[in-house]
């Protein structure tokens, strides 16, 4: 399970990384200056949910490296599942309000909300239904 969960970790940590290094850059471009409250709030609520998916994406690869050789892989498999969970979670928020963010900004138009809530319903339908659903169908009991 451990090469698995490995696996998952990687793929979500590319995107979360990348996303994270872009939101980075945003405070330093001269649109940024120009952004109201509202969309400030939004930016450092997107780079701190970033950096804590971060954390938790990355957390697996240092507990594993940490605890590596001391016998208690299936408690480390356990651990690194959570984080990964959790990690997905707040990559979900930071997602959403980076997508939040880029829509208001690109358009002043009151269907933002509502095309972001169907962009986060589509996510947690691929994320989190089908994966339970799928869960709940095929395995035996």
């Amino acid at each position: 399970m451990w090469g698995e969960l490995i696996q998952e970790v990687r793929v979500a940590q590319t995107g979360v990384q990348i996303l994270f290094g872009f939101l980075l850059t945003v405070v330093f471009t001269p649109v940024y200056r120009s952004l109201g409250d509202t969309d400030h709030t939004i930016y450092i609520v997107t780079v701190v949910m970033g950096a804590c998916a971060t954390g938790a994406l990355i957390g697996p690869v240092s507990l594993h490296r940490l605890v590596s050789g001391r016998l208690v892989k299936p408690q480390a498999v356990q651990w690194a599942s959570r984080l990964t969970f959790v990690g997905l979670v707040l990559l979900l928020g930071t997602m959403t309000a980076a997508l939040l963010l880029v829509l208001r900004v690109a358009t002043h138009d009151g269907f933002v909300p509502w095309l972001v809530g169907a962009v986060v319903l589509w996510y947690v339908l691929c994320w989190f239904a089908l994966p339970l659903w799928t869960r709940r169908r095929y395995t035996s009991r």
